[in-house]
């Protein structure tokens, strides 16, 4: 791509700087305007007569020619330096998305804060970790699919629960009862297989004890344009539509990702929080100052060098 566009740029000069000149050796009515009102008094020097009006007519093509030159010059100019200004807007870009990525990993990382009964204020916590206590109610159970186990290298190494394969399954959202609050709300507990969606293949995990769960909050998504609409006579939920989740469970509209701590042998996996951002601003940056330095010799070659490209 980047030799692609570098061909295309020297292209673009080369043929530009030969336009101007064709153009006006096909075109000798610009030189005819120019003259057209001069008188003709043609004078005598040494018994030869010099036609006055033709030197001047030369003379004007010869002048226009080069401001036309002079503008091609400068307007060809404009390519470096508009590449140079997009590679330093991706400089900031790139800060601005490292600082960003940053700010999330301390949210996620930070000391967990009690939940907030008012959910306006929930709705300021996105990212950050809270704490709760209370009990699952696993008969409502909903199930987010299809979705893959975050690091699952790493993780299923840990825990030593599933394979190492980044195999396809569904996270696991359950009512959670909040017990020092008086409210339920609704906890991702993580992923889990396809072999062990249903409750009766990982009984272990279903969790009949008071507990106490520690989780980042999430707010609800918008659907994009590629994802399958809820399911919901099925139980089948692509996207997060906390309104539509609490509705069929009966919790408030409020969802919090369970930290891996929460990991139980046989499943659910915890951590499933997904914060990664696109961060492609580096090779941006390399191609457009790469664009930058190309042109920038291409037109030193040609306009002062006078190289013949």
């Amino acid at each position: 791509m980047f030799s692609f566009r570098m061909a295309s740029l020297r292209f673009l000069l080369t043929y530009s700087s030969k336009l101007l000149p064709a153009f006006r050796k096909q075109c000798p009515a610009i030189n005819f305007k120019r003259t057209i009102f001069l008188p003709r008094y043609p004078k005598s020097s040494n018994g030869r007569f010099v036609n006055f009006q033709r030197l001047h007519s030369d003379s004007a093509a010869a002048s226009t020619g080069k401001r036309e030159d002079s503008f091609l010059k400068w307007f060809l100019l404009l390519i470096p330096v508009t590449t140079f200004g997009l590679g330093t807007w991706q400089v900031k870009r790139r800060q601005w998305k490292i600082g960003l990525i940053n700010e999330l990993q301390r949210l996620i990382t930070a000391e967990p804060v009690p939940l907030p009964l008012d959910p306006l204020e929930v709705n300021q916590l996105e990212y950050r970790r809270v704490k709760v206590r209370g009990c699952y109610n696993h008969s409502k159970e909903l199930y987010l699919m299809p979705r893959s186990l975050v690091n699952p290298e790493k993780e299923a190494r840990e825990g030593g629960i599933f394979s190492s394969r980044p195999e396809v399954g569904a996270n696991v959202i359950t009512p959670f009862h909040c017990s020092d609050l008086g409210i339920t709300i609704l906890v991702n507990r993580g992923y889990v297989p396809k072999t062990k969606i249903r409750p009766e293949t990982r009984m272990k995990g279903q969790v009949e004890d008071e507990v106490d769960v520690v989780g980042v909050v999430r707010l609800t998504e918008a659907r994009k344009s590629f994802v399958p609409n809820n399911d919901i006579e099925k139980n089948r939920w692509f996207y997060r539509d906390l309104e539509a989740m609490s509705d069929v469970t009966g919790a408030a509209p409020i969802l919090i990702d369970a930290d891996y701590s929460s990991t139980i042998p046989g499943g659910p996996v915890g951590g499933q929080t997904r914060v990664t951002l696109r961060n492609e601003h580096l090779q941006y940056i390399i191609t457009w100052y790469g664009l930058c330095a190309a042109t920038s010799y291409l037109w030193y070659a040609k306009f002062i060098k006078k190289i013949k490209l």
